[in-house]
């Protein structure tokens, strides 16, 4: 893991290099993707067919696309009841969390004759995508399905990859345990598609959430416009701020523990001790030897790694805002002094005992993240991302009479004389 001072004149680059990783889209991807969601749209079921068959390698039809209510009872049985309690208490947890999140509509007099207003409805039919092909996350089923379930969704579809057809046990219980409606066993574009446009087998959603590969992704923002979407979500990443009073075996474990996730996941800590840098890179030297996901972690880190020494912890602040990371861990002796000074993150994790492994599974708050600098602007998924917001206005003739003059003047400054006479006709 290599050690940078933020003096040193190949810091920019490597930050920039950081911050634009996996922002741009292939060409010859995005223009694959394309033809996908095109041809899903147009052809349907026949399309989502052709396309799991070639790149699932098992053949799907109308009858086995979703899984029935057996195939999933059969599937989330074989889960181990150890583990099942596990993702019982995480539930619990992120539950607990996410009902807190609930608000209400609102009504106000605005004055004699205006009464003002908003309603908030849930969405009638999200879809959730979860990978579940080489790579297996109930955690992600979890952390979607239940604040959509929370927000009073009533249909709650869920898209994930199968193998050889068979339903993922692990998803399987999740996705019982999250509130799932229905599940079809495809995934990639092609079911992004799908649930963008509906098919036959797959009905049309409002908004399609959770996190996939640069297929998905792209597919995403393709049919961004006729759904609603969660995000893009770009490649993981932590920034640790460390003051040295922590112990550095933590600090590498918890970048190895980003840096496993795929060869585009960024770990980087800043801190103004530069033997604390020291200590550790040779921590994360050490520790790397012990990953199963060693070859994973170790291109992470020669790419997107790094130790970096700042001039002070003002410094390493600074960065993090300019960053704006999806995780950013606080381990400093004050970890909330230096909070009141954080202005962009996805979620924040303060002192040593603290890791981001908590809030990816266990702790409650969404794991689902703003990546690649959007912290500076967007939210972590919630409640809020599953309910619409409808504004209420009434008026009675007095109080249509005290604005009615002025409102038709300004119809005139914007030239729509037909808004002017809805409103003059009113007040004669």
């Amino acid at each position: 893991m290599k050690i940078i001072r933020t003096s040193d004149t190949e810091f920019e680059r490597f930050f920039q290099q950081i911050r634009e990783r996996g922002r741009v889209f292939d060409p010859e991807l995005w223009a694959a993707v394309g033809r996908v969601v095109e041809d899903v749209a147009l052809r349907g079921d026949e399309a989502l067919f052709a396309y799991t068959a070639k790149w699932d390698g098992h053949a799907i039809t109308a009858a086995t696309v979703e899984a029935s209510v057996e195939e999933r009872k059969e599937a989330a049985v074989q889960v181990a009841p150890a583990d099942l309690e596990i993702l019982r208490l995480a539930g619990r947890r992120i539950e607990q969390f996410h009902q807190r999140q609930r608000q209400e509509g609102w009504s106000v007099a605005d004055e004699e004759g205006v009464e003002l207003g908003q309603s908030l409805l849930p969405l009638s039919r999200v879809g959730i995508y979860a990978p579940g092909g080489l790579a297996c996350y109930p955690s992600t089923v979890l952390m979607t399905a239940i604040p959509a379930r929370v927000a009073g969704v009533a249909e709650i579809l869920l898209v994930t990859p199968s193998r050889d057809g068979r339903l993922s046990p692990l998803i399987a219980a999740a996705a019982e345990l999250g509130g799932v409606t229905r599940i079809f066993k495809v995934g990639g574009a092609q079911a992004i598609a799908a649930l963008a446009f509906g098919t036959a087998s797959i009905p049309r959603v409002d908004k399609i959430v959770g996190p996939g590969n640069a297929y998905v992704a792209a597919a995403k923002k393709m049919v961004f416009g006729r759904v609603a979407i969660d995000m893009i979500a770009g490649p993981s990443e932590v920034l640790i701020i460390a003051d040295g009073t922590g112990a550095a075996s933590f600090a590498a474990a918890d970048l190895l523990a980003q840096a496993e996730h795929d060869e585009m996941a960024s770990a980087v800590l800043l801190t103004p001790d530069a033997a604390f840098a020291e200590a550790v890179a040779a921590e994360v030297t050490m520790q790397i030897e012990n990953l199963s996901r060693k070859g994973i972690a170790s291109r992470s880190l020669a790419a997107f790694g790094a130790a970096v020494v700042t001039r002070d912890l003002g410094e390493a602040v600074a960065l993090a805002n300019r960053f704006a990371p999806e995780h950013l861990e606080l381990m400093v002796e004050n970890p909330r002094q230096l909070l009141a000074k954080i202005r962009n993150a996805g979620a924040v994790f303060l002192g040593m005992y603290t890791p981001e492994a908590l809030g990816d599974y266990m702790a409650g708050p969404n794991h689902v993240l703003p990546t690649g600098g959007t912290a500076r602007f967007a939210s972590p998924l919630g409640v809020y991302d599953f309910i619409k917001r409808t504004s209420i206005l009434s008026f009675t003739r007095e109080a249509l009479m005290r604005y009615g003059r002025q409102t038709a003047r300004f119809t005139e400054l914007e030239g729509l004389d037909g808004h002017g006479k809805s409103v003059r006709l009113r007040m004669d």
